[in-house]
C-alpha cells in the first residue's frame, strides 16, 4: 500500500490496462478530499475473481468489475451469500461490490447509470429499440430502455443462438416487453433508439437511415467519433456516448463506496481531459 494510503478500491478485468475508472474515480476522491483514498485497475483474468477476493486485506472498500467478470461475480454472490441490489439478477451480473459492515454486497450500476445518460439526452418515450450486439452491454442497455419504457427491444445479432441469454434476460423485465432477435440487416424494424455495442470495425453506418431512430446509444467511447457516431451527427441524433454511461455508473459507484454523492461534470471533465490526451499520444 503507498504511504498515506488507508482506503482502497480498484477496477477489474482483463483486459484493463486502459479502463477509464481510475481517472473518474480519483477526480472524485479530490473533489471529495479524500487524499487517503485510491484506486487502481488491476488485472484479474477470467475464474480467478475468488481467489483474488480472499487475498484482499480490511483496507479494501470497493471495487468496479468489467469483463469477463460480472457474470463471475454474481455466482460467486451466490454462492457465499452475499447480499445483491435485485438489479443484478436482472441483469444476469453485476460490476459493483462494496464492502458494507465486513460483508461484500454486490450491484449493477450499468441499468442505472444507461438509464441517467439516456435522460440526460433524450426526454422522449424510447418505445421501439434496436440493440446492435447480443452481449452483457446488449443486456444492460436494453433493460435500462425497458425501465424507461421500451416495449419493442430487437437485437441484430450473428447468431441468434449465442445471444439467447441476453434475449432471456430482456424478456424477464418487469413490463413484459416484446423480444426478438434478427441476423440481417436488412430485416430490422424502425427505432427509435439505435444501440451499438459492436466494435467500430463491425459497424454499419447506414444503420442509421435504416432505422430511421432519433437517439444513438454508442457503447464505445475511444476512439470517437466510431462510424455510427459520425453518421448520428451528421444526421442530427441525440448521442449517447460510452464516456456518458462510464460517468454515470461512476457516480453510482462514488456514492456506495465513499457515502458521498459528486458531480456528474467532475468526471466528465477528468474523463473527456484523459481521452484527449490519449487522442494526442496517439498521434505523435
Amino acid at each position: 500500500m503507498r504511504p498515506g494510503v488507508t482506503t482502497r478500491c480498484a477496477v477489474l478485468g482483463d483486459p484493463v490496462e486502459h479502463s477509464l475508472s481510475p481517472v473518474l474515480h480519483r477526480a472524485a476522491y479530490d473533489a471529495l478530499g479524500l487524499p487517503d483514498w485510491s484506486y487502481d485497475a488491476v488485472r484479474v483474468p477470467g475464474g480467478t475473481l475468488a481467489g483474488f477476493l480472499d487475498g484482499l486485506d480490511e483496507s479494501w472498500r470497493g471495487l468496479s468489475l468489467t469483463m469477463p467478470l460480472k457474470r463471475e461475480l454474481l455466482a460467486l454472490a451466490g454462492e457465499r451469500g452475499w447480499e445483491c441490489h435485485p438489479r443484478v439478477h436482472a441483469a444476469g451480473g453485476a460490476n459493483t461490490l462494496v464492502r458494507a459492515g465486513g460483508a461484500w454486497r454486490a450491484d449493477n450500476t450499468d441499468l442505472p447509470g444507461a438509464a441517467a445518460a439516456v435522460r440526460e439526452r433524450y426526454d422522449a418515450p424510447p418505445a421501439r429499440v434496436l440493440v446492435v450486439g447480443g452481449g452483457a452491454t446488449a443486456a444492460s442497455v436494453g433493460l435500462a430502455l425497458c425501465d424507461l419504457g421500451a416495449t419493442r427491444v430487437e437485437l441484430l445479432v450473428r447468431s441468434v443462438e449465442r445471444a439467447e441469454e441476453t434475449l432471456a434476460t430482456i424478456r424477464r423485465h418487469d413490463s413484459a416487453p416484446e423480444v426478438l432477435a434478427v441476423e440481417s440487416a436488412d430485416r430490422v424494424s424502425p427505432a427509435d433508439v439505435l444501440v451499438s455495442t459492436v466494435p467500430a470495425d463491425a459497424q454499419d453506418p447506414a444503420l442509421i437511415d435504416r432505422s430511421g431512430a432519433a437517439l444513438l446509444f454508442e457503447a464505445l467511447y475511444d476512439p470517437w467519433p466510431t462510424p455510427l457516431a459520425a453518421a448520428a451527427q451528421r444526421g442530427g441524433l441525440a448521442v449517447v456516448s460510452g464516456l456518458d454511461l462510464l460517468v454515470h455508473q461512476a457516480v453510482l459507484q462514488v456514492a456506495q463506496m465513499t457515502g458521498s454523492s459528486v458531480p456528474v461534470a467532475v468526471l466528465r471533465d477528468a474523463g473527456e481531459r484523459a481521452l484527449l490526451e490519449r487522442a494526442g499520444r496517439a498521434r505523435s
